[in-house]
């Protein structure tokens, strides 16, 4: 498994909760080289904090990591995102080597420009009802109690992490039609720019869209999924999956084509 990436993007890591997957990312962390690391907002989960704080030493160590990498060269960008929106506040400022910014502008090798954010500013456009969010809220949290319970299980007997809950996204048909209207709201963002495609995280599912000439990239989660984007060297742009059995999951599309059924997805 290739181990240096000149850019890595991660999101919705939800440091501060019990589902954050932090063993696997701070494997992926200490194993994994970048030039640049984009944090895209959800990093620490500062919302479910107020309720409840889980921050146990695997938590620390993973800013700790962070921190290291900016000191030792690597280009560290942290967009916030809705869940850690109190940063936004200090958009412009440096900490400890790490920029943050509300968004920002990524120049691959090939020369493309993707615009980055967290993507919860596409909400407005795939807007539910306050009814439809609480039940939603309700669901997800009982179904990552149910993620952390099977993946318990698995562990006890020697089988690899595996997403109990990325699996019911897949194959619920309201989720899946959540994502698609999400994925649409930005790749119209991205229309209406002169940029190459967006990236972005937020809903949890790792994915590329190609439609019109603009690619959308989301880099997923490590409460789910466990993905991150990654681009080579030559300027490529690939999702990877990190746990016990690290592998690629999706590869950009290259052919221009109109809107197709489903996703490159994680799952």
């Amino acid at each position: 498994m290739q181990t240096s990436y000149r850019a890595v993007f991660i999101s919705d890591v939800h440091l501060g909760t019990p589902a954050c997957q932090a063993h696997h990312l701070l494997d992926f962390l200490k194993k994994v080289e970048t030039l640049k690391l984009y944090l895209v907002g959800d990093i620490v989960d500062l919302q479910e904090m107020r309720r409840k704080a889980h921050f146990p030493e695997v938590h620390r160590q993973i800013i700790s990591t962070v921190m290291k990498k900016a000191r030792e060269g690597t280009e560290v960008v942290y967009i916030p995102g809705n869940h850690d929106a109190f940063f936004r506040q200090m958009s412009g400022q440096v900490f400890a080597g790490i920029k943050i910014k509300l968004n920002a502008s990524h120049e691959t090798c090939d020369g493309r420009t993707f615009h980055v954010s967290h993507g919860d500013e596409f909400d407005q456009m795939v807007k539910l009802s306050p009814l439809m969010l609480a039940i939603g809220d309700r669901a997800h949290s009982l179904m990552l109690k149910l993620n952390g319970w099977v993946n318990g299980m698995r562990r006890l007997m020697g089988l690899p992490y595996w997403s109990f809950a990325g699996y019911l996204k897949s194959h619920l048909s309201k989720a899946q039609q959540f994502i698609e209207r999400f994925e649409l709201a930005a790749l119209k963002a991205a229309s209406g720019r002169t940029v190459d495609g967006f990236i972005c995280g937020h809903i949890h599912f790792a994915s590329f869209r190609l439609k019109n000439g603009k690619l959308y990239c989301n880099d997923g989660d490590w409460v789910e999924h466990c993905t991150a984007l990654v681009e080579n060297y030559q300027g490529e742009l690939n999702i990877i999956h990190w746990s016990e059995q690290p592998r690629w999951i999706a590869s950009e599309p290259r052919d221009s084509l109109e809107w197709e059924g489903k996703p490159v997805a994680s799952e």
